[in-house]
């Protein structure tokens, strides 16, 4: 059974890379939101509800908007910095963390503003970014470097899901923070 299952996957990887892409993200995003939930759930004094709304929203933003994105990304770099030398790979990765990921980091914020009908749709992007860009390098400098190096290139993706468990948890963290006005007047002077 397993391993009809695993032919079906890679098949379907083969002939429908973006959906199966799309499908692998949708279900590692549900997943690190939900155990996100639950841990704030248990740990927080407030011990808030499960809330499945902004679970689809998190979901729908990060399976419709990276899983593609990072499909079609990922091809580009492989084309145009091929192989595994340290210098393609150290490309590979420069680019990724410095051209992909401000990209993909201001669109997670500003859609999720837009879906969660926020009066200033920006708001969250200009208090927590430089944060969530910072901890974002410390994960994926290192996890794309291992991506690049060893991954085989269609499977990029689906690794960047598997790791990506762990970072949504992280990123879900920091959006889940309280907006601290008072600094954001400070900083908007």
């Amino acid at each position: 059974m397993a391993s009809k299952l695993a032919n079906w996957w890679r098949q379907s990887l083969k002939k429908r890379p973006v959906i199966t892409n799309t499908a692998v993200y949708a279900t590692f995003y549900t997943a690190a939101e939900i155990s996100q939930q639950t841990f704030n759930k248990i740990y927080s004094p407030e011990k808030p509800k499960l809330d499945f709304a902004s679970a689809g929203r998190i979901v729908a933003v990060g399976s419709c908007l990276y899983a593609p994105t990072l499909y079609y990304w990922y091809k580009f770099l492989d084309k145009k910095f091929v192989g595994t030398a340290v210098k393609a790979v150290a490309v590979k990765v420069a680019s990724d963390q410095f051209i992909m990921t401000p990209i993909l980091l201001a669109s997670f914020y500003t859609l999720l503003g837009v879906l969660e009908r926020k009066e200033d749709v920006f708001e969250e992007l200009r208090s927590k970014y430089w944060k969530t860009f910072l901890a974002n390098q410390a994960f994926w400098i290192p996890g794309q470097t291992i991506n690049f190096f060893f991954v085989p290139s269609n499977l990029r993706v689906v690794y960047v899901a598997l790791a990506s468990f762990i970072w949504i948890n992280v990123l879900c963290f920091i959006k889940r923070q309280k907006v601290d006005n008072q600094q954001e007047k400070v900083t908007s002077k």
